[in-house]
């Protein structure tokens, strides 16, 4: 395993031993509102701080991007190397108690993802993945199903409460494809869902305005487990658009016919 790899697993680990304790008195939690439907608690942050922490000593020269606390450049301010960070993908599940949310942290270099780690504390699954070196799911190899036909297909998604001016894009696609697949789930962390489609829980998945950190993390566990991501034209401008299609590569091809259709002026792709 990568050194940084390693680092990026004990960071992980740090911040959920945060989330797992505050998780037992969530009566008690301060949650403040960012904007509409987007909320932080005191958790995200105390968890970003443990991730930084881990990973600043390990790799002072390093930038982050994180959710919380934004952009920070490295010691060296050029540098090539950038961690791209989700302390509590899911947060609005964290705080009524569901359990479906992760930690999320991603390396970067030169602004291609190398490394990546996706944690559901809850159910102690840590997702990893190298560039050129496969997926896993603690140590075991994983990969996408081998879904052929989007009939047959399983597909995760989320609503999009960020971008609400596309919501009847949205719609209209969620109607079209609930008519042509064998399922929609939208349990509400993206890391995960994309996490499910690299371990074949998922067949695919598509959603309209996440975050660079929402993406990240799974993003490369998608495409090292042998499946293929991309923007609403196939493209790999996701982590700039927020946009993204994934699934395995059949279902992914049938996914982008179903939505191109949908895409309407000033919805990027």
């Amino acid at each position: 395993m990568h050194p940084a790899l390693n680092i990026i697993i004990r960071a992980a680990r740090r911040a959920s031993q945060i989330i797992n304790r505050a998780s037992l008195d969530l009566e008690h939690l301060q949650v403040t509102s960012k904007r509409q439907s987007d909320f932080v608690t005191e958790v995200d942050r105390a968890a970003e701080a443990a991730i930084i922490e881990v990973l600043h000593e390990a790799y002072p020269e390093y930038g982050i991007l994180a959710e919380e606390s934004g952009h920070t450049a490295g010691r060296a301010a050029g540098s090539e190397y950038q961690w791209i960070i989700d302390p509590l993908d899911g947060t609005t599940n964290y705080i009524h108690g569901l359990p479906q949310y992760a930690i999320s942290i991603a390396l970067a270099h030169r602004g291609q993802l190398v490394h990546a780690a996706v944690y559901d504390t809850t159910r102690n699954e840590m997702f990893t993945a190298s560039k050129g070196g496969g997926a896993f799911l603690n140590e075991r190899r994983i990969r996408v199903s081998k879904c052929l036909k989007l009939e047959d297909a399983l597909i995760g998604t989320g609503f999009p409460y960020r971008v609400q001016e596309h919501i009847d894009t949205y719609l209209a696609i969620f109607k079209d494809l609930t008519r042509k697949t064998a399922g929609i789930r939208r349990p509400g962390a993206a890391s995960l869902d994309l996490a499910y489609v690299a371990c074949g829980r998922y067949d695919g998945f598509w959603e309209f305005g996440l975050s660079p950190w929402d993406i990240a993390g799974g993003a490369l566990l998608v495409a090292e487990a042998g499946g293929l991501i991309g923007d609403l034209a196939g493209n790999e401008t996701y982590l700039q658009t927020g946009n993204v299609i994934a699934g395995t590569p059949r279902v992914f091809a049938q996914l982008l016919q179903v939505i191109d259709p949908h895409r309407k002026p000033g919805l990027n792709a």
